[in-house]
C-alpha cells in the first residue's frame, strides 16, 4: 500500500491516469443522479454511442486525432443526438425510451460504418480510433485531465447555477411549467451537459461502458439517502473512488484495461449499496420485516391469550402452547413468538402452559384501544 501511494507522487502515467479517472467518476457520478431520477439512465448509453460519428468524422474533417478535437466532434454529434430524440418525443407519438433506442442504434450504426471506412486507410493504425470503443486510459497525458478539468468546472459551475430549475425539472416537470419555467430549455440545458460529461470519458472508459460511469454511482448513492443534493455528492464521491481505485488495480497487473475495473469497482459499490444500504438495502429491508413480522406474530399470540383467559373469566388463566396453535395455525412458530413475550415480560410461563402478566394485559389494552 505505501508503495502504491509512493506511486501516486512518482509515477507520471499512474499520477495521471488516477486523476484524470477520479475527475470522470466525479463529474459523471453527479450528473448521472439527474438521469436517474428521470428515469432516462438509457440516455447514457445512447450519448456515448452517438458520440462515435462524431470522433470519426472530426478525424476524417481534420486528419488531427487530438484528444480536444476529438471530443469536440463527440460533443457535437452527442448534442444533435439528445436534439434528434426531445424532437422525436415532441413531435411524435414514440415514446421517450423507443425514441432512446431508436437514436442509440442510428448513431451508432454510422459509427461503425465511419470507422470501417477510415480503418481502410493507411494512416488508421496511428489514428487510434477503435480505442474509442473500449477505452485506453493509460493514453491521458496531463494535457487531457488540465481539460477534463475545466470542462468539469464548467459543467459544475452550470449545475450550480441552474441547481433549482434542475431540481424542479426533475422532480415536477409540469409544475415547473405552470410556473413558466422553459422546460425545454432546461432539458437541453441539462442533456448538454451529460454530453460533455460522457465524451471527456470516452478516451478512458470508451463507449460500450460509458453508460455505467453515468448510472452505476447514481443508482449506489441513491441507495443512501432520499435528498438530492446529498446523493448528488455521494455519486461523484462514488464515482471518483470508482475511477481512482480502478486505476490503480489495473496498474497493478499485467494486460488489465483500466476500463472494464473502473466499471467492476463501480459494480462492487453498486451491490454492496443495494444489499447493505440503510432503510433501502435488501439485507436491511429483509431484517426489518422479519421484525415486522415477529411482532405482528406476538401481538396476536398475545390477543390470543388474552380471548382464552377472558372466556375463563380470569385474564391471567393460563393455556397450553397447543390450545394457541389450534387457534393460529398458520401464523408462524408460536412457541418462537411466546418466548419473545416472556423475554419482554408481557408472559409468563407455569410449567407447559402460559398467561398473560399485568404488562400484557396492558399491552393488549393498549392494543384494542388503537
Amino acid at each position: 500500500m505505501l508503495e502504491i501511494l509512493q506511486s501516486l507522487f512518482t509515477d507520471y502515467t499512474l499520477r495521471t491516469v488516477t486523476l484524470g479517472t477520479g475527475l470522470i467518476g466525479l463529474i459523471s457520478g453527479a450528473l448521472g443522479c439527474f438521469a436517474l431520477l428521470r428515469r432516462q439512465s438509457l440516455l447514457g448509453d445512447t450519448i456515448s454511442h452517438a458520440a462515435l460519428p462524431g470522433v470519426v468524422l472530426a478525424f476524417m474533417i481534420t486528419g488531427s486525432r487530438a484528444p480536444l478535437v476529438l471530443v469536440i466532434g463527440a460533443a457535437i454529434t452527442g448534442w444533435l443526438a439528445t436534439l434528434v430524440i426531445i424532437n422525436i418525443v415532441r413531435y411524435t407519438r414514440i415514446k421517450e425510451d423507443s425514441a432512446l433506442g431508436l437514436a442509440l442504434s442510428t448513431f451508432f450504426g454510422v459509427g461503425i460504418v465511419l470507422l470501417t471506412i477510415v480503418n481502410r486507410q493507411p494512416e488508421a493504425s496511428k489514428a487510434g480510433l477503435n480505442n474509442f470503443l473500449f477505452g485506453q486510459a493509460a493514453a491521458l497525458i496531463q494535457r487531457d485531465v488540465i481539460t477534463i478539468g475545466v470542462i468539469g468546472l464548467i459543467v459544475f459551475g452550470a449545475l450550480i447555477f441552474f441547481w433549482k430549475e434542475l431540481k424542479l425539472l426533475t422532480f415536477d416537470s409540469e409544475f415547473a411549467a405552470s410556473l413558466n419555467f422553459n422546460t425545454q430549455r432546461l432539458e437541453l440545458i441539462l442533456m448538454s451537459m451529460l454530453v460533455f460529461a460522457i465524451v471527456i470519458g470516452l478516451q478512458t472508459v470508451g463507449v460500450i461502458l460509458m453508460s455505467a460511469m453515468i448510472v452505476a454511482p447514481a443508482a449506489a448513492a441513491r441507495q443512501w439517502t432520499n435528498k438530492l443534493e446529498i446523493m448528488v455528492i455521494i455519486a461523484a464521491l462514488f464515482g471518483a473512488i470508482s475511477g481512482m481505485i480502478g486505476a490503480i488495480i489495473s496498474s497493478l497487473g499485467t494486460g488489465l484495461s483500466t476500463g472494464p475495473v473502473i466499471v467492476l469497482v463501480m459494480t462492487a459499490i453498486a451491490t454492496f449499496s443495494l444489499l447493505f444500504a440503510p432503510a433501502r438495502g435488501i439485507i436491511w429491508q429483509n431484517i426489518a420485516m422479519r421484525r415486522k413480522g415477529r411482532r405482528l406474530r406476538q401481538s396476536l399470540v398475545l390477543a390470543d391469550l388474552y380471548e382464552l383467559a377472558t372466556e375463563h373469566g380470569d385474564p391471567y388463566y393460563i393455556h397450553t402452547i397447543e390450545a394457541l396453535e389450534a387457534m393460529r395455525p398458520l401464523s408462524g412458530s408460536v412457541r418462537y413468538a411466546l418466548q419473545g413475550l416472556v423475554d419482554q415480560g408481557l408472559v409468563t410461563k407455569q410449567g407447559q402452559e402460559w398467561g398473560l402478566t399485568k404488562a400484557g394485559v396492558a399491552a393488549v389494552h393498549a392494543q384494542q384501544s388503537d
